[in-house]
């Protein structure tokens, strides 16, 4: 079973879900570059999404990987840690 995530933006295209980042956001960058990164906020009554830079989507990841490793879901972690590699070589 697959958890690759997708989003069909209107301009960007197909992008891809990079991580959770909590329980209302999600960070997806296009599909085959991964150049552009964006933030998808989940609201109750609408869904925001933005455009975020390669250093500040880095940021958010690392950050995500580090809750990870002290609420002790390791398996989390580790997968987070090879998309992390794998997206910001």
């Amino acid at each position: 079973m697959s958890n690759e995530t997708y989003f069909n933006h209107p301009t960007f295209g197909l992008l891809y879900r990079v991580c959770l980042l909590d329980n209302n956001q999600e960070l997806f960058t296009t599909l085959y570059a991964q150049r552009l990164f964006f933030l998808l906020k989940i609201l109750p009554t609408d869904m925001l999404f933005e455009p975020v830079s390669r250093s500040s989507a880095r940021l958010l990841v690392e950050t995500r990987v580090r809750d990870l490793r002290r609420l002790g879901a390791f398996q989390d972690y580790q997968e987070l840690q090879m998309i992390y590699k794998r997206t910001f070589p």
